[in-house]
């Protein structure tokens, strides 16, 4: 086995030394730069980038937070509306309930004016039914009793002294 590989050289630690020390010059006087610039531009990026990204979410949390305002008040302007329609559901109801309660009032008072009119027209038929059956009577009595000559006579008399002492 050949140990010369393994087994550094004065020369060989030299001029590798040399070697990486001008490398190590070159890469920092021309390649340290350039990567030292595209670091700082791709921080800058992604500070960029993170800083939109928060603004995003902020911009989100705002739009949401709008959208839970116009979502209560959508539901307080939707509870007004039931509360509205109920109450001019009430109103309506408590209206046509008054207008029922007045047509009923005014239904009974002329079914009760009705009665009232029609137990008068009783009343009066009835009085005129008793007159004629009294006129009726008192005529038939009158002819019995005038079918005698002498009372017939006195009923005449006795008719003129009362109307005689009712004018004096």
């Amino acid at each position: 086995m050949n140990l010369d590989l393994i087994t550094p050289n004065i020369g060989l630690v030299f001029w590798m030394t040399v070697v990486f020390l001008v490398l190590f010059f070159a890469l920092k006087k021309f390649a340290w730069p350039s990567v030292l610039s595209i670091l700082k531009e791709r921080e800058e990026a992604i500070e960029n980038a993170l800083t939109a990204a928060e603004k995003a979410r902020e911009e989100i949390k705002n739009l949401n937070a709008d959208n839970e305002k116009l979502l209560r008040e959508a539901r307080i302007q939707s509870e007004e509306i039931l509360r509205s329609a109920d109450e001019m559901r009430k109103q309506t109801i408590g209206k046509a309930q008054n207008e029922a309660q007045k047509e009923y009032e005014r239904i009974i008072e002329n079914a009760r004016l009705a009665v009232e009119n029609e137990k008068k027209a009783a009343i009066a038929e009835l009085q005129n039914e008793v007159a004629k059956l009294s006129i009726d009577i008192a005529e038939k009595i009158l002819r019995e009793e005038l079918k005698n000559k002498q009372n017939y006579n006195a009923l005449i008399e006795k008719s003129i002294k009362e109307v005689n002492l009712h004018h004096s």
